[in-house]
């Protein structure tokens, strides 16, 4: 269910070091590290992200999995009907993964929540 969360802070070089000495012992290390952000995880996949706050706003980054694109569409589709606010459309982002598609809305609380499919098909439902 979980894909990856995501933390924004005031703090990003403090962060980075502290998140990459304290989830060494669980097997975690820095995969990615960008100056407005660092990416953590194990096997090469990403499942915690730091993001620098004067990047992409506040709150916390919640990206849950769905099985096939089409969840993904259904996901923004439901999620603005219900007051979301859109952060990105449901598209392909191959600059994260070749097959990465996904949409981001903003909560009403000012959250971002995403769904993500890597499948590299689209199937119909």
């Amino acid at each position: 269910m979980l894909d990856h969360i995501g933390i924004h802070t005031h703090q990003l070089p403090l962060m980075k070091d502290f998140y990459e000495t304290a989830l060494a012992p669980l097997g975690y290390e820095k995969i990615f590290e960008h100056e407005d952000g660092a990416g953590f995880g194990q096997d090469g996949e990403i499942s915690l992200w730091l993001v620098s706050t004067g990047h992409n706003g506040r709150g916390v980054n919640i990206a849950l999995q769905s099985e096939d694109r089409l969840g993904v569409v259904r996901f923004y589709n439901a999620a603005m009907e219900s007051g979301a606010k859109s952060n990105g459309g449901p598209s392909l982002r191959p600059q994260f993964h070749p097959d990465f598609f996904a949409a981001f809305v903003i909560d009403p609380d000012g959250n971002n929540l995403s769904a993500i499919c890597r499948s590299p098909e689209w199937v119909e439902g």
